[in-house]
């Protein structure tokens, strides 16, 4: 999708990180967006922080795990801006522990977000892209996790995984209607995710286990070194304009993809039929 200037854009967790770098990013390019999030005071101060002196920004207090929400929710920014064109599925939390240790609510904040939000929002924001016929472009955010695994991850990495099943088939489907598909894979990044359960609902609140805050700490201060959020929203704005299939932030990842792939091909060892 080369040209996206005066374009519409639905950007999800756009009050901080990435989503808030990307957000940045298209409205620098002239595109017009709606930023989704559930925290309405941080949506307000990074509504306020954006210029939007040449372009419409538009806040919606949103919760991506909600059928219903995202469902009203694409109902007033059709209403709003007439069409949509790029969607921005980026809302993303993370809990930590071992496979063992996880409890139901556990999964359910996580898949809840991280994969419902994505598939509620291909659902409700899709066929306003494919109604005006222009074509768009989708970008769902995944993870390196979605390609490789790390030990106590096993929630995170499920719904990063996933994503990028969803991207790869979708980005198929939607060929045919103009409608490129690209899955971000960042690294290290600047963010709060972290501290994400500020957010969890209480009826999900049974921990099986997390970061203790020794750990936590320690994590939070290596994610604090990481690249900053504005510049993946420049490669976001990228992967739109170059139709990347994927978008990935850290080139020294490639090494450990590339493991990965050699030992499933490895698996091919002769004695298959």
């Amino acid at each position: 999708m080369q040209d996206i200037e005066n374009r519409v854009a639905v950007v999800t967790g756009a009050a901080s990180g990435i989503g808030l770098g990307i957000a940045g990013a298209l409205v620098a390019h002239g595109v017009n967006v709606a930023m989704l999030d559930v925290e309405e005071n941080a949506l307000i101060v990074a509504h306020e922080s954006l210029d939007t002196a040449n372009v419409d920004v538009q806040r919606y207090v949103t919760d991506v795990a909600s059928r219903d929400a995202m469902s009203s929710t694409a109902a007033a920014v059709q209403a709003h801006f007439g069409k949509v064109h790029i969607l921005c599925n980026n809302a993303g939390v993370a809990a930590g522990g071992a496979v063992d240790e996880c409890s139901y609510d556990d999964w359910d904040w996580v898949l809840g977000v991280n994969l419902n939000g994505v598939i509620n929002g291909m659902t409700e924001f899709l066929p306003l892209i494919k109604a005006h016929g222009d074509g768009g472009h989708i970008v769902n955010t995944s993870s390196v996790l979605g390609q490789f695994v790390f030990p106590g991850q096993s929630i995170y990495c499920a719904s990063k995984y996933a994503v990028v099943g969803i991207s790869e088939a979708s980005r198929m489907d939607l060929a045919p209607h103009n409608i490129g598909v690209s899955v971000l894979c960042p690294g290290m990044i600047n963010t709060r995710i972290l501290s994400s359960d500020r957010n969890r609902p209480d009826a999900l609140g049974n921990v099986g286990r997390d970061f203790d805050e020794v750990m936590l700490k320690e994590v939070e201060a290596t994610f604090a070194t990481g690249m900053d959020p504005d510049r993946v929203g420049e490669m976001v704005v990228a992967g739109i304009v170059e139709d990347k299939p994927y978008i990935f932030t850290h080139a020294s990842f490639e090494e450990q993809i590339r493991a990965r792939f050699e030992g499933i091909l490895a698996g091919f060892d002769g004695s298959q039929d």
